[in-house]
């Protein structure tokens, strides 16, 4: 959508967007954001950055050494597709305020220093990744863990643990979900809704099916990319599943192996 930053005031003019969302990724893998309006929103977040507590993420800084800033990648930017605002998103960079230097704890930064290695040594110009990210879509999600008592318990209805009564039958069994037609399959809209937002984006989706797993396994397919800019669909594409899935009522999980005795998700 955007490849400079005057690319991104001319989106922001021509949408008539509201908001810029300014979004970073923690060592564990979750995104963060924040929020502010276009109105004050201007070309020197591209040159002095936008502050914030690293102390207050997981992984990040001490308490003592807790100021950060955030500077947005022009070329990362696209319009939210949840957000009632038309709001921009752009992903960020980590830079130490003082030095000026990137984060080294910043996995983005990680990414662009394997990509400037391995040109460096000769081996390639670049090298491209196309994951598979797989996940599950659960219709009730319960757990605890306190003193006295501990448990989980997760529930869909297509598991196989749910012919026993009060449905329609045509559960799938244990490991026996690939690529069943619809009915057996009944998450195909729900995918297609996922795929479409994807593509609203700015991402190329090659295939989307159910995958091996009961209880609502899926998998939707990514064209390859370099690997920054791989990792900034996929974090996308997590956050698109996971919103797409809270819209429909459901959870969406990419934890490895929920179920017991069935296949996990890679």
């Amino acid at each position: 959508m955007a490849e400079t930053v005057k690319d991104v005031f001319d989106l922001i003019q021509s949408e008539d967007l509201k908001m810029v969302d300014m979004r970073f990724i923690d060592p564990f893998g979750v995104w963060h954001h924040f929020s502010l309006s276009t109105k004050e929103f201007s070309e020197g977040a591209f040159e002095e950055g936008l502050g914030f507590d690293g102390s207050s993420i997981r992984g990040f800084q001490t308490i003592n050494e807790s100021d950060m800033i955030l500077i947005p990648d022009p070329t990362s930017a696209f319009i939210d597709p949840f957000f009632q605002v038309p709001t921009l998103v752009l992903i960020c960079d980590i830079y130490d305020p003082i030095t000026h230097q990137a984060y080294n704890k910043d996995p983005r930064y990680v990414s662009k220093k394997a990509e400037a290695y391995l040109k460096q040594t000769g081996i390639a110009d670049s090298a491209f990744f196309g994951p598979e990210a797989e996940f599950f879509l659960f219709n009730d999600v319960a757990y605890t863990s306190s003193a006295n008592t501990g448990f989980y318990q997760i529930d869909s209805p297509e598991g196989w643990w749910n012919s026993g009564g009060g449905g329609l039958g045509g559960q799938i069994p244990a490991k026996r979900g690939y690529f069943p037609c619809p009915p057996v399959d009944s998450l195909q809209d729900v995918r297609t809704q996922m795929v479409l937002m994807m593509e609203q984006v700015g991402m190329e989706v090659e295939v989307h099916h159910h995958e091996v797993g009961t209880a609502g396994q899926c998998e939707i397919d990514l064209r390859f990319d370099k690997m920054t800019r791989m990792a900034d669909k996929l974090i996308t594409y997590k956050y698109i599943v996971k919103q797409v899935a809270r819209l429909n009522g459901m959870s969406a999980t990419f934890m490895p192996k929920p179920l017991f005795e069935d296949n996990g998700s890679g």
